[in-house]
C-alpha cells in the first residue's frame, strides 16, 4: 500500500485552535488517500502566514515522506505557498510532492511549469493585496490619523515588558527548531554514542537526504546545536 505523508497549514493560531480550514484540509487528504488505495502514516500541521518561508512543519514533513519512501500530500497548492520561488524548492526537495486539488499535474517539467505559473498568480494576488494596504494606511495618515507608535494607545509598553517579550520570542524560536529536528535525535543520538563527531554525523545526516530547516545541508554546529536544544528542553 502506498504510504502518505499529509501536510496542512493555516494562517493564524486562532484558527489552529478552532479548527477552521485544518478540518476541511485533513478531510481532502483523507479523501485522496481512500480513492488511491493508500495509508495516510503522518500529518503535519503548521500554523503560518503563507507568505513566510520559515517552515518547521514542512521540513519534517518533507524529510519523513522522503525517509519513509511515502508521498507528500498538499490538500490545496495556496496552502503550501503563494511564492513560486519557495513552490520550486519543496517540488525539487527530492520527495513525492501532489496536490490533492491538482492530482493529474503530469510529473518532470511539464508538471513544474504549470505549478510555476500557479503559483505565480497567487503570488501577484498577494503582491496586489499588500499594496491595497499600504495604499489604505497611506490615505490614513494622510487623513490624520494615528498609527503605530504615534499613537499613544500602542505605546503602553513599559521596557520590562519589552524583555519579557523578546525573551518569549526567543523561546519560541527554540521551541520551533526543536520540533524541525526532532525526528532527527534518535539517529543523531545513536552515531553519536558509536563514537562519530558532529561532522561526521552531518555527514551521513546528508547522505540520508536531510536538510536544514532552510534546506541547506547539515553542518557539525547544526548538530551540536540540535543535541544542545533537546538537553536544554
Amino acid at each position: 500500500m502506498k504510504k502518505i505523508v499529509g501536510y496542512t497549514r493555516v494562517s493564524t493560531a486562532r484558527q489552529g485552535q478552532s479548527g477552521l480550514g485544518l478540518e476541511a484540509q485533513q478531510t481532502a487528504i483523507n479523501t485522496y488517500a481512500a480513492q488511491h488505495g493508500c495509508e495516510v502514516i503522518a500529518t503535519f500541521i503548521e500554523i503560518e502566514s503563507g507568505r513566510k518561508n520559515d517552515r518547521p512543519q514542512l521540513a519534517k514533513a518533507i524529510a519523513t515522506a522522503k525517509r519513509k519512501k511515502a508521498t507528500l500530500l498538499f490538500a490545496k497548492v495556496d496552502r503550501l505557498a503563494r511564492n513560486a520561488r519557495f513552490l520550486l524548492t519543496v517540488v525539487e526537495s527530492g520527495a513525492d510532492v501532489v496536490f490533492c486539488d491538482l492530482p493529474n499535474i503530469p510529473p518532470g517539467p511539464t508538471g513544474k511549469f504549470i505549478l510555476t505559473q500557479m503559483a505565480s498568480v497567487a503570488e501577484l494576488e498577494a503582491g496586489l493585496i499588500s499594496k491595497r494596504t499600504k495604499d489604505a494606511l497611506v490615505a490614513a495618515r494622510a487623513r490624520g490619523s494615528k498609527l503605530g507608535a504615534e499613537n499613544e494607545r500602542c505605546r503602553n509598553l513599559t521596557r520590562e515588558s519589552v524583555l519579557r517579550g523578546a525573551e518569549a520570542a526567543g523561546k519560541a524560536v527554540s521551541q520551533l527548531a526543536r520540533e524541525a529536528y526532532e525526528d532527527l535525535l534518535p539517529r543523531i543520538l545513536a552515531l553519536r554514542l558509536s563514537g562519530e563527531s558532529f561532522a561526521q554525523i552531518a555527514v551521513k545526516l546528508n547522505e540520508d537526504g536531510q536538510t536544514t530547516r532552510q534546506g541547506k545541508p547539515l553542518n557539525a554546529m547544526t548538530v551540536l546545536r540540535i543535541l544542545k536544544r533537546s538537553a536544554d528542553q
